[in-house]
């Protein structure tokens, strides 16, 4: 499918890194760090492919529009939509935790490199995905994918998913990527804030300022969404809001996303890259409207669940 969104925020940038770098008496490091793509590891899936070999099984699943049942997963998918706000709740519960994995765009870990996130999950054949943390667009984070570690370098609070089921909020700056793995951690995600904690709506969460990178000083307001939340062992909520299109749905701010998921149970609960790049894939088609233009936006990695 061609996008003309696709290389949105990437145009986008160099245009604007372009006078900047002008006007800084020609700083090309600029373009080069937000523009250039920068391949550190290709056929990154193959590397993590023992260990996803082993945790796959056949799944023989069937899907409807808005349900999908199988050995290995049980998915359900919510609309809901008032005057001004539309968003979807997908209900996963899986038999096993390595069902839920990852996937980098064109199957390589760098910065810049972006694909439209259904075609990130036709190339892995996922059942259910939505868009990662941008992990592409820094170059700091701890990046853990199906078990096998990409980066090293702690900047902010992450969130951790456990093969056995779990999710816990944690301080980047506070472990290592060794460290979680021996802990048992399956994938990590690097953007925030942490939203939910033991139940809980955490506080102060419409202050938090991610981080200082070009093009994303703010995370506030009302704004698309994407989340993931924790309700049980096994158990999780994939949460997509659209937003920022007038007489469709204006978005939520980030109480207002965190109650979201409070109100369905979960115990903990992070927010990803949002905006135009907040997206949900279902068995192969784009579930949400992004921006109210129903198209998608490039991004480097999704979170699925493998059919």
């Amino acid at each position: 499918m061609t996008n003309p969104r696709k290389f949105s925020r990437r145009n986008v940038l160099a245009g604007g890194l372009g006078v900047l770098a002008a006007a800084a008496g020609g700083s090309a490091w600029a373009l080069d760090r937000y523009v250039i793509d920068h391949v550190e590891v290709s056929n990154a899936s193959s590397i993590a492919a023992q260990n996803v070999a082993a945790a796959e099984a056949a799944t023989g699943g069937t899907a409807t529009a808005t349900t999908y049942t199988s050995d290995t997963a049980k998915i359900s998918i919510e609309t809901v939509s008032t005057d001004s706000l539309t968003y979807f709740v997908a209900d996963v519960q899986v038999t096993d935790a390595t069902i839920v994995r990852s996937a980098f765009a064109g199957d390589q870990f760098g910065e810049n490199i972006i694909a439209n996130p259904s075609e990130i999950a036709s190339s892995v054949n996922a059942v259910l995905a939505i868009n990662g943390d941008y992990y592409g667009f820094r170059d700091t984070g701890i990046v853990i994918r199906n078990g096998v570690k990409f980066r090293d370098s702690g900047a902010r609070q992450g969130l951790a998913l456990y093969a056995d089921g779990s999710m816990k909020l944690y301080d980047e700056t506070a472990t290592t990527a060794d460290e979680l793995l021996a802990a048992g951690v399956w994938n990590t995600l690097s953007f925030g804030p942490g939203l939910v904690e033991n139940g809980a709506a955490i506080d102060g969460i419409d202050a938090v300022e991610v981080d200082t990178n070009v093009g994303n000083h703010s995370i506030q307001g009302r704004q698309p969404r994407t989340g993931i939340g924790l309700v049980a062992e096994n158990h999780l909520l994939f949460v997509v809001v659209d937003g920022r299109a007038q007489g469709y749905s204006v978005g939520v701010t980030m109480p207002e996303f965190a109650k979201i998921f409070v109100d369905r149970g979960a115990r903990v609960a992070y927010n990803l890259d949002g905006g135009g790049s907040s997206a949900m894939i279902f068995s192969g088609g784009l579930v949400n409207n992004p921006l109210g233009k129903g198209r998608e936006r490039g991004t480097s990695d999704i979170l699925y669940v493998a059919g």
